[in-house]
């Protein structure tokens, strides 16, 4: 709630200084809203979905802190192959952490998705030859394992 009335207070602020431009601002972002809305309706939807099917005790037993090496590897390889931005990635996260996916799982998955890119391998060759995309990327998958790790002891710390 804070954070609406300070953004809606900062809208206010920006008009009386300048009306023509906030408006502008306004409806520049409500465009670039409206263009971001697709993909990420595209992605939520068929997870949503997904996990409606899925009870959240099965999540669990799959990707849950007792599920083990299996979980680690599995978000690594989803993260991998999936292709989708940032900005879709967080509310995916959210979503697996309120169906009872432990921490350091997602912390694997996020981070795989963000460095490892199986999809886009091809293009990466292009620029930088199958020795540095492979390199590349295999790196980034196992740094996405450590920090898996790192997130697993560090949550058994606190």
């Amino acid at each position: 709630m804070t954070l609406y009335i300070a953004t809606f207070a900062i809208v206010l602020v920006s008009a009386i200084i300048n009306l023509s431009r906030t408006r502008e601002g306004i409806v520049k972002g409500g465009r670039m809203f409206a263009n971001l809305l697709p993909p990420l309706l595209a992605i939520l939807a068929p997870l949503a979905i997904a996990l409606s099917l899925l009870d959240p005790a099965s999540i669990e037993r799959w990707l849950g802190q007792t599920s083990g090496l299996v979980a680690y590897l599995g978000a690594a390889l989803l993260g991998a192959v999936v292709m989708m931005p940032g900005f879709v990635a967080f509310p995916i996260a959210a979503l697996l952490l309120n169906n009872g996916v432990a921490y350091p799982i997602i912390a694997v998955f996020v981070t795989s998705l963000m460095m490892v890119g199986v999809v886009t391998l091809p293009l990466e060759r292009q620029y930088f030859g199958w020795r540095i995309a492979l390199a590349r990327n295999g790196l980034s998958f196992v740094g996405s394992l450590v920090i898996g790790v790192l997130m697993w002891l560090l949550w058994g710390m606190l």
